[in-house]
């Protein structure tokens, strides 16, 4: 019955969230139509915070209710005053607008590129080679199971299917070889050291990489309906570059110290690294295959973007790897994780342009411009970014995040004078990989990694916001610097 209550109670808050808005006088100088549609926004998103129902459906629903009431919360009087013009068609190409946008369809291939790594098994043979070589030392222990995310990072826009379904697995198996078992204060000898480091490296490479997080790729998407700013792959590579090689070189060392393990090295990790290397065999002929087609892919991200789309790259990849058979048609269509984002991506972008094309952003912008004048834009920016990054703490995942937030985030900055703009967005967008590390709900390892039991709550907690302090301090200090100076 608890649950049940429960249910109803998250179930009917979106609900409560959207009425009391719509309810509320429209603001001064914003049409009634757009207010309309920021109630439904607003309810969407209470509904993804809440987790009311699955992220997909909430998706679907909040644009389908907005598709259904289009002449009254999309369209504005004037639009509705043309004889031309047809509300129902015009509304239910809005909604599926989404469906167009190359973010989406770059998600689909990554999550494809994921889903040949574990098909193949070339993701388990890297980390165990990098295990079997680093592993004697726990130190260099740490640098190896960092490697095994950062190498395959680019290419797998879900980090729970990097970090949960490549790295935890290995990961795990390594404590109880030193006898270091969870939920017990023999926990500490090394589980909890190589838990955190496995941990914390996602938050940097889903940062550190356009394609290693799907609300990554949503962003991009937003800061190009918004701000009118194009970010490609190299543009995000190099802007995140300062701050991401400088946090995964001193990541495993920085745990070292703040979390140190009490086992500092021993013998037994790399032989059992070896002996699970001897059960896989040698290299097959897919991983081999999918080895050339993951790094010509790179070439063509890094060197062809002037020539070829990435999201074309990326679908003539995944069409190669079918080809092979590295994966098959049926394993794509059953990856229900896959479609679930790209579902939720989909109606998401379409819903963030709604908020622009009702005139809410401009609203937005042109009102908080006031309270925004005499402030420094450099240090306007500095301040919208850590109070972006520190609100993650009321929400349960980054997608809602960006999407909630975002465009609000997007529109103050604009609104202060000479905001380097392509800047200030990019430094927002990069913060949602490493804002996962504060707590056990941030993203989605953060549940694998909490509930494995070698860390505790109480750790868990001190943990998160040491590195989070770490993580956005580092992006500020070094990457912000950097991107401005190349202006």
């Amino acid at each position: 019955m608890a649950s049940i209550a429960t249910y109803r109670w998250t179930a009917f808050l979106p609900i409560v969230v959207t009425l009391l808005i719509a309810l509320f006088p429209t603001p001064s100088g914003l049409e009634q139509h757009a207010w309309y549609f920021f109630a439904i926004f607003a309810g969407t998103i209470a509904a993804l915070v809440m987790e009311s129902f699955p992220f997909a459906a909430t998706g679907l629903m909040g644009a389908t209710i907005v598709t259904v009431l289009a002449p009254w919360v999309l369209f504005g009087t004037q639009e509705l005053a043309n004889p031309k013009f047809k509300a129902p068609e015009q509304a239910i190409k809005w909604m599926l607008t989404g469906w167009s946008s190359t973010t989406v369809w770059l998600v689909f291939s990554a999550f494809t590129f994921a889903l040949g790594y574990e098909k193949s098994g070339l993701g388990r043979r890297i980390a165990l080679i990098l295990v079997k070589l680093m592993g004697r030392r726990t130190l260099l222990l740490g640098y190896a199971v960092m490697l095994s995310d950062a190498l395959v990072a680019p290419f797998t826009s879900s980090n729970t299917a990097r970090s949960g379904g490549i790295v935890f697995p290995i990961v795990r198996n390594l404590p109880p070889l030193y006898d270091s078992k969870p939920n017990d204060p023999s926990a500490r000898k090394i589980g909890g050291y190589v838990m955190w480091v496995a941990f914390a490296t996602t938050g940097v490479t889903s940062s550190m990489f356009l394609t290693a997080l799907a609300p990554n790729l949503l962003c991009v998407e937003i800061i190009k309906k918004i701000a009118k700013v194009d970010i490609s792959w190299t543009d995000w590579f190099f802007a995140a570059a300062p701050f991401g090689i400088a946090m995964l070189l001193l990541l495993p060392l920085l745990v070292y110290w703040i979390y140190p393990p009490e086992i500092k090295e021993g013998d037994a990790v790399p032989k059992w690294a070896a002996s699970e290397l001897e059960k896989m065999g040698k290299i097959t002929l897919n991983e081999i295959l999918l080895a050339i087609i993951v790094f010509t892919a790179i070439l063509f991200w890094i060197l062809g973007a002037k020539i070829i789309n990435a999201t074309t790259v990326a679908l003539v990849a995944v069409s190669f790897m079918m080809l092979f058979k590295i994966v098959k048609w049926d394993d794509i269509a059953g990856n229900k994780t896959a479609w679930n984002t790209i579902v939720l991506l989909a109606f998401l972008v379409s819903m963030a342009e709604g908020l622009s094309r009702t005139g809410f952003i401009h609203w937005f912008d042109n009102g908080i411009a006031a309270y925004m004048q005499g402030f420094s834009p450099i240090v306007a920016m500095y301040v919208l970014v850590a109070t972006y990054f520190f609100s993650h703490y009321m929400f349960a995942s980054t997608t809602p995040h960006a999407t909630a937030m975002m465009p609000v985030m997007l529109a103050v900055g604009m609104s202060v004078p000479g905001m380097p703009i392509k800047e200030f967005a990019l430094l927002l967008a990069m913060t949602h990989g490493i804002m996962g590390v504060i707590t056990p709900y941030a993203t989605g390892p953060a549940p694998l990694y909490y509930g494995a039991g070698y860390i505790t709550g109480k750790d868990f907690w001190k943990l998160g916001f040491i590195f989070g302090v770490i993580f956005i301090t580092a992006l500020l200090g070094l990457s912000a610097p950097v991107m401005l100076a190349m202006r």
